[in-house]
């Protein structure tokens, strides 16, 4: 049996525009893609901060260094320019792979830019309302850009 985890996450990027007549996806900025090792055309979910909607597309590589995040084609109708919305990717692992698995996260400023990258394992924790059965994220890996 495979077990779903989180993969990779683009946390809270600004959404810059929205092309209701584009063919459908979202379109990222291939610098952010390969931030947090998102492929292009990789299969993501999108969680609209601002109206908690959720879909699932794929990624279209954007231009580098431009910071686009566009959603396309229908998905256009979930999101607006200056929405919020983190992208997820999620990998099939084998329950002894997930004991070793490590989620990258990536968060960026207002502006798209990355200011932070995280490299996240599953640890122990002592505070049980943290996740359930005691787990809790422990951060394993930090950096900022130079």
């Amino acid at each position: 049996m495979d077990i779903t985890m989180l993969r990779a996450k683009l946390h809270r990027l600004r959404v810059t525009e929205a092309d209701l007549y584009y063919e459908g996806s979202i379109t990222v900025d291939q610098e952010l893609l390969d931030a947090a090792g998102i492929l292009p055309y990789e299969k993501v979910q999108v969680v609209n901060v601002n109206n908690g909607s959720r879909l699932e597309t794929y990624t279209i590589p954007g231009a580098a260094g431009e910071r686009t995040v566009c959603l396309n084609g229908p998905a256009a109708r979930l999101a607006a320019a200056g929405d919020e919305v983190i992208v997820i990717a999620y990998a099939e692992v084998t329950p002894s792979e997930a004991r070793e698995h490590h989620p990258r996260v990536v968060h960026v400023d207002d502006d798209n830019n990355v200011t932070k990258t995280r490299t996240l394992e599953v640890g122990t924790g002592l505070d049980s309302d943290l996740a359930p059965d005691g787990m809790e994220d422990v951060l394993i890996a930090d950096s900022t850009p130079s």
